[in-house]
């Protein structure tokens, strides 16, 4: 049991190692910063023009087959957070997203990249959208890098079971976190 542990902290430890190069940036979103209003969503009482950043990313782990992207607010007063944004399928030789990519039914995406269900119920790009009067929330913006070319989750899957599938296949990450927050 000891070596079973010991084998699998060590590979937990190379994974680390093999992605400590793998950076995520957006030229829209500096990490740390707060988030334009552009970003927000349109509707629930928010008025933005809900469009998605345009992300890049560099020094993916080897190995990579493909790539997922997502957006998570941990500060939604759900229980549980909530997903904006997930992205999967995306092929291995991409390096960025562009501006509005997210958009229902988008034509900029990369061949083969699809968009899943995410807390606003729709398979799209859902902008931010806090309680008028929270703390700023915090948007957490990643890229997973993939061992395998193609996520296998039905259309109609919950962000919770393309999370735990993301989760399943990634040899490595890169996140930067910005915040917004609406004033009451």
């Amino acid at each position: 049991m000891r070596q079973l542990f010991l084998a699998v902290a060590l590979a937990g430890m190379s994974t680390l190692t093999c992605a400590a190069d793998f950076k995520l940036s957006s030229p829209e979103i500096k990490a740390n910063s707060t988030m334009a209003k552009s970003f927000e969503f349109n509707g629930f009482g928010c008025s933005g023009e809900n469009k998605s950043p345009a992300l890049k990313w560099s020094g993916a782990p080897e190995g990579t087959r493909s790539f997922a992207v997502t957006m998570y607010d941990p500060d939604a007063p759900t229980g549980s957070g909530w997903w904006h944004w997930m992205v999967i399928n995306i092929p291995a030789d991409t390096t960025e997203l562009a501006s509005g990519a997210g958009a229902v039914n988008s034509t900029t995406l990369p061949k083969g990249a699809l968009q899943n269900r995410i807390d606003y119920g729709v398979a799209a790009w859902g902008g931010t959208c806090p309680p008028q009067g929270d703390k700023p929330h915090r948007y957490i913006f990643t890229v997973y890098a993939l061992k395998t070319d193609k996520l296998d989750v039905p259309a109609d899957a919950t962000a919770a079971l393309t999370g735990y599938m993301i989760h399943g296949n990634a040899l490595g990450k890169a996140s930067f976190t910005a915040k917004y927050g609406r004033a009451k």
